[in-house]
């Protein structure tokens, strides 16, 4: 893919969620990107506590960002929801401050139709929960698929699931947003569980960010710390994987992954591999891919691109 002049212009839409916090922190503190706007979906916890933590991550940044609040349910199928990972509030660990400002009053859909459609350049995209506030946008408005450059999206997999043994969670908490948005023809960038499980935030990993010595820098550690618990629990590793913060890190990085071109498809049935995403990693259906799925990650350049921004955070 041919990469754009930076600075980039991005909309991050997502649930936060203990790793969104850490990708909206990345974003607001990388200089090549030009943060639009933050808009929140359901997905982790319901969407009052969702956009109550995008809130309290600008808050924690001191970036004057804007926050809409978008879709609090799927499309279709019934709203699943994570607080077995992430705690009640979806971001358990470190104490949570009251946000002094809240969101802007228009709808997180109308925000990205709007803001996609009037920008002078081609915005970027990059959820990192359930797809649903992007299908819509992209129903609602077909021809802002012309002026969107990329979606670069946290979830589903090559393999295996995590919240069925077929269905990554962002992927089955709204599989019929995913089928809508794979078959927009907008480039798409899936970054899913195949890779993601290859980040994983060992405690050295967590103690530099610690070492900084701020207080941005011992929240990500302390949300760090509680999201190991919930992998050493169910995986039996050190640390938690740090999922969504893989989409900012590409934008930014590219070179520290490698990407696959293959045709993905989204299993909407009903049946035990409802939200798969099917990728057809060997090519086996001669379809032409719609998708680039990241295939390998290196993990010591990412998480040193990450203490290196956090550490910006004074």
């Amino acid at each position: 893919m041919v990469r754009a002049p930076l600075p980039l212009p991005v909309i991050l839409d997502g649930d936060p969620g203990h790793d969104d916090v850490v990708n909206i922190l990345l974003a607001l503190a990388s200089p090549e990107l030009d943060v639009l706007g933050v808009t929140s979906v359901f997905g982790n916890v319901g969407l009052d506590r969702t956009t109550r933590n995008a809130l309290i991550t600008r808050e924690l940044s001191g970036r004057d960002v804007p926050v809409y609040a978008g879709a609090d349910r799927p499309l279709v199928s019934a709203r699943i929801s994570a607080e077995a990972v992430h705690g009640e509030s979806g971001l358990d660990g470190p104490h949570l401050p009251t946000p002094t400002r809240g969101t802007e009053d228009e709808h997180a859909v109308e925000f990205i139709v709007r803001t996609v459609r009037a920008h002078p350049r081609p915005v970027t995209l990059v959820p990192t929960g359930p797809l649903t506030n992007v299908a819509l946008a992209l129903r609602l408005a077909p021809d802002i698929a012309a002026n969107i450059e990329q979606i670069v999206w946290m979830g589903g997999s090559t393999d295996t699931g995590n919240w069925t043994p077929a269905a990554e969670f962002n992927a089955l908490a709204d599989p019929h947003a995913a089928h809508i948005v794979f078959g927009s023809g907008v480039p798409i960038t899936m970054i899913g569980l195949n890779a993601s499980h290859q980040a994983i935030a060992h405690p050295a990993r967590v103690q530099a960010f610690r070492a900084l010595g701020t207080p941005v820098g011992d929240f990500v550690a302390e949300l760090l710390a509680f999201f190991a618990d919930h992998h050493r629990e169910r995986y039996g590793w050190d640390g938690g994987a740090l999922h969504d913060p893989l989409t900012v890190a590409w934008l930014l990085r590219p070179e520290l992954f490698v990407t696959r071109p293959m045709h993905v498809q989204i299993d909407v049935t009903d049946g035990p591999s409802a939200g798969r995403t099917v990728a057809d990693v060997w090519n086996v259906t001669g379809h032409a891919p719609n998708a680039d799925v990241m295939t390998q990650v290196d993990a010591d350049g990412f998480f040193a691109l990450l203490v290196e921004r956090i550490a910006t955070y004074r």
